[in-house]
């Protein structure tokens, strides 16, 4: 494969406007630490629904979708597809929530609910756990995509690939705060979703695949193309479908579907322009991940089962890479390969994208902790504007430095997902619950934070060198959750509660509803303190449950509609369209029935 001028024309342009628009904006973000990690909060739905997409739209997003389905058929996309359950609870329950916090970061939140020492070392702890390590590992992961399509698709190191990528995606980071990574996102987004969608259409109609009907007829594919699991098939149901739907959605903490939202997911609440704008915002990106990008990378890796059948063919095909980097998710960059000059470039184009709205994100994300959840929280109380900015920028430097360094040790897409739905296991449900139980405690998410992380490490690490039954990853799912969930249960019920004065100006700020907090409102009646009952006012908690049920309906209903219609599978098509257009007149009108502040 060779690229010709027009290729290295639209690689070289997008760098180009990357870096532009960095700059175009590099003076208002530098104004102050709120402009550059929250953009004033002023921010529409739409700009930061499209970002949340296209930081979601990592390279090393098609690759786990192509890892999954050669290995385990389309079915195998429901071990991410099941995160949309808490990703519609995210949109009508908890992104007002978030915005009603008004705090700078989801960090910031452990001292707006929790009290006492345990809450100031949760945030600083968590500041550089999740800002540093948890970012370090992902920022690897989407970089090793990165090496993958260098090494493929342009023959190049993986020295070249991170030193390239890492000087741009730094530069106009550190220039244009959150507001440089929107709109940057935002053209990025366009770029990647025209290239995934054009190569896709390329790719099924070359003369080794020979068009979507034989594609879906070839008899390495047949076994491969049905959106949900072989029933009878007890072991892949299981790791696929039943654990994903039964308790991975809710127990499980991951970047981009953190139950209750978290991470940049509240970093773009949390600068939206009001409660509704973040409900847009998160809606559309919950739309846009399940529904409309899925088809054009599953159809490229049902294509390479064609054309790479195993793991010998890929190694033949591409015998200068490292047969330690060659696994399942390397099929999507080595189908890529056969697309025409011109194409070739904005396809290549449209992955440094990816990488690079993935990377630009997580970067602000993880300097935003560092710079206000430790530096000025616990190193400089009264630092200048000046001062938060300029350590803002070292971080995101020393984050993508990190990040380089461990991408090399990395092997394919799927050890880092199971990695990190690991270390998550069992804290999910204590994130949905904090907001609506008084009773949790610094001590509750410290307990799970620690157990999680220890059991993590004793399955990646100690379980086989004790020369135990090896275990299949949903068993560990289980186990993990259900230890940890056991856990800090326990310790929140045994330590003591937080300060009632910390409570009562949370659930001023909040207005939460429900059953959870009548407690401390009957010991602040005792005490003289009339509080307000939101649960006896109108009440919109019907409303929002139709809005989730319904949401939940549409996009899957519009997620398996595509593929009947892809399949020319008329009927289960009809009727899935018939569905999805129900649900979504039954989500708008129960939607404009939810209260806000």
């Amino acid at each position: 494969m060779k690229l010709q001028f027009i290729d290295w024309l639209s690689i070289g342009g997008f760098f180009l406007i990357s870096l532009a628009v960095g700059l175009s904006v590099a003076k208002k973000a530098r104004s102050n630490a709120v402009e550059f990690f929250a953009s004033g909060r002023d921010m529409p739905w739409w700009l930061l629904g499209v970002s949340m997409v296209a930081t979601t739209f990592s390279a090393d997003t098609p690759n786990l979708v192509t890892d999954l389905v050669r290995q385990h058929g389309v079915a195998g996309n429901w071990l991410w597809w099941a995160f949309l359950l808490t990703g519609m609870v995210t949109v009508f329950i908890y992104s007002k929530l978030w915005r009603r916090s008004e705090v700078l970061t989801d960090i910031e939140f452990y001292e707006l609910r929790y009290s006492g020492k345990a809450a100031t070392f949760l945030r600083g702890f968590r500041a550089l756990y999740l800002g540093v390590f948890f970012n370090v590992v992902i920022m690897a992961a989407v970089l090793l995509a990165a090496i993958k399509i260098g090494g493929v698709m342009l023959g190049i190191s993986p020295f070249e690939t991170i030193f390239v990528t890492s000087v741009v995606v730094v530069t106009y980071t550190m220039l244009g705060g959150l507001r440089g990574v929107l709109i940057t996102d935002f053209i990025q987004f366009i770029i990647a979703m025209v290239g995934s969608v054009w190569a896709a259409i390329v790719i099924v109609n070359l003369p080794q695949v020979g068009g979507l009907a034989s594609l879906i007829s070839h008899p390495n594919v047949q076994g491969k193309i049905s959106i949900l699991p072989d029933f009878s098939d007890t072991s892949l149901l299981l790791t696929v479908f039943i654990i994903p739907l039964a308790v991975q959605w809710w127990s499980v903490w991951y970047p981009g579907s953190e139950p209750g939202g978290g991470g940049y997911v509240a970093q773009r609440i949390l600068a939206a322009r009001n409660e509704k704008h973040a409900v847009g915002a998160t809606l559309f990106f919950n739309v846009a991940h399940y529904a409309l990008r899925p088809w054009p990378w599953i159809l490229v890796a049902l294509a390479s089962l064609v054309v790479f059948p195993d793991l010998a063919s890929l190694r033949n095909a591409f015998p200068h890479i490292s047969p330690d980097i060659i696994k399942n998710d390397l099929a999507y960059s080595a189908m890529l390969t056969f697309l025409p000059s011109g194409l070739l470039g904005l396809v290549i184009a449209s992955l440094i994208a990816a990488v690079m709205s993935t990377i630009s994100t997580h970067l602000n994300w993880g300097a935003s902790y560092v710079v206000n959840d430790f530096y000025r929280r616990f190193l400089n109380e009264q630092p200048t504007e000046k001062q938060l900015i300029f350590v803002g920028k070292g971080t995101v430097l020393a984050l993508m430095v990190l990040a380089a360094m461990l991408a090399l040790l990395l092997s394919n897409a799927v050890q880092a997902f199971h990695i990190l739905l690991q270390i998550g296991a069992g804290t999910g449900l204590l994130f949905l619950l904090r907001w609506f139980w008084w009773r949790i405690n610094a001590a509750s998410e410290i307990s799970a934070m620690i157990i999680s992380f220890l059991i993590a490490v004793y399955f990646e690490f100690i379980h086989a060198s004790l020369g135990l039954p090896a275990l299949i990853e949903w068993q560990k799912l289980v186990i993990g959750v259900s230890v940890t969930t056991l856990g800090w249960v326990l310790v929140t019920v045994l330590t003591k509660p937080t300060a009632q004065e910390t409570l009562l100006a949370f659930y001023r700020k909040i207005k939460p509803d429900g059953p959870g907090w009548q407690k401390v409102l009957a010991e602040a009646r005792r005490a003289g303190d009339e509080l307000p009952v939101y649960s006896d006012e109108k009440s919109d908690v019907p409303s929002t449950l139709l809005a989730v049920f319904f949401g939940i309906t549409f996009v899957y209903s519009l997620l398996f509609s595509t593929g009947f219609w892809l399949y020319a599978n008329l009927m289960p098509a009809v009727v899935t369209s018939v569905v999805a257009a129900v649900s979504a007149v039954l989500l708008a009108k129960f939607s404009k029935r939810i209260n806000f502040s």
